[in-house]
């Protein structure tokens, strides 16, 4: 792709990987550079931009610049997993530095708050962020430097509003970082509500094969808190790889097609499941009754997302034996993927989760969605004795 004044949209962009091609053989795709080091210029420099391979690679770079388009950022740096790429932003801060969190959140994130950070000095308090009295009420100007929410959250898929919420941080001298893995570039852009970091799980729908671990976080402004995340994915070699860089930037080709496409299906089956006997409750944002509709309407584009939760009216071993005779779905963690998902959360979990035991997360994929309701519906009524 050519330079051009035109205003290319962001569909277009993804498609092309921001019009990269190999330079050397004019290929419409880039190879991939899995160089460790470099030649020094006879000056001892380093004229290319490459050092080394542990703090930068051009595989990873192309990613990044097709990821900070999607989120309209200033810069993306890639992790070699969400955990890295999140807990980097908390190392980040000082110790003795507060942090509000999410109630419900990835709950490997959530422990590793209530456990490993406060081993590095710092102090969370975890708080109803769609309760934006409460958020506020948890913020200490001059000592809160970070909010961190997630929305919609996993796995019950609440809301919080990200542009009041970054007004509560901004006010108290915090930043605002958000967890979008759910929502997706495609439906939400956080930075543009204000926020001042967005963060990716890239494992899921950015990617969307289930054949890569990535983590992604994504910034409005390159300052100096930005720099010490930069410092410490470099300083503890935290760089995506760049044959996973590489499956990622494929998968963000056609990330826009898959999104849409898992969003409308995430859609049609909440609907369908609402009506069934043997649900008590499906959680998603994009139906009338969810609490954070409204607030959802608002900032989420395109429609709301691919994640849905459904709780069983007859409790926990109904919830176990309809994910045990699924024959389509696919009976494993994780989400975004081509493949539609299904999981007892609260087994994953364990003690202390807030996850209701009679909920199955589901991550809806890219088949016929009436197949997809056509094998839940059969389980869920094979589960409850309705046949």
């Amino acid at each position: 792709m050519t330079a051009s004044k035109k205003p290319w949209s962001a569909r277009t962009l993804a498609a092309q990987a921001m019009g990269a091609t190999d330079p050397l053989t004019r290929a419409v795709v880039p190879p991939i550079h899995v160089a460790t080091t470099y030649i020094r210029d006879e000056d001892n420099g380093y004229s290319s931009g490459f050092v080394y391979g542990r703090p930068d690679n051009a595989t990873t770079r192309e990613a990044e610049n097709v990821l900070a388009m999607l989120e309209g950022g200033s810069q993306a740096l890639l992790f070699g997993s969400g955990m890295a790429a999140a807990t980097a932003v908390f190392q980040a801060l000082g110790p003795g530095d507060h942090i509000v969190a999410p109630t419900v959140m990835y709950w490997a994130l959530r422990h590793w708050l209530a456990s490993e950070a406060r081993r590095w000095g710092l102090q969370v308090d975890f708080v109803d962020t769609t309760d934006l009295d409460a958020l506020r009420a948890a913020v200490t100007p001059g000592r809160t430097r970070l909010i961190w929410i997630e929305t919609p959250s996993n796995p019950l898929w609440t809301i919080t509003d990200i542009a009041a919420a970054a007004e509560i941080a901004h006010a108290a001298g915090a930043r605002l970082a958000v967890d979008s893995t759910t929502a997706s570039p495609y439906h939400t852009r956080p930075l543009a509500l204000g926020a001042d970091i967005v963060m990716h799980a890239a494992t899921k729908i950015l990617n969307g094969h289930s054949d890569v671990v990535a983590g992604a976080l994504v910034t409005k402004a390159e300052d100096d808190f930005w720099a010490r995340i930069a410092a410490i994915r470099r300083g503890q070699g935290g760089i995506l790889g760049p044959f996973e860089a590489y499956l990622l930037t494929r998968g963000m080709r056609t990330f826009h097609l898959r999104a849409a496409a898992q969003s409308a299906s995430a859609a049609r089956l909440a609907e369908k499941l609402a009506a069934h006997p043997a649900v008590s409750k499906v959680l998603y944002p994009g139906l009338p009754d969810h609490p954070g509709h409204a607030v959802a309407a608002q900032q989420m584009e395109n429609g709301f997302g691919y994640m849905l939760s459904i709780r069983l009216a007859a409790g926990e071993a109904a919830a176990i034996a309809t994910a045990a005779r699924v024959e389509l779905w696919k009976r494993a963690t994780s989400l975004g993927g081509v493949e539609s998902l299904i999981e007892h959360r609260a087994s994953i979990e364990g003690a202390g989760s807030p996850c209701p035991p009679d909920l199955l997360r589901l991550s809806v994929g890219i088949e016929d969605p009436q197949d997809l309701y056509d094998d839940l519906a059969t389980a869920l009524d094979r589960a409850t004795g309705r046949s």
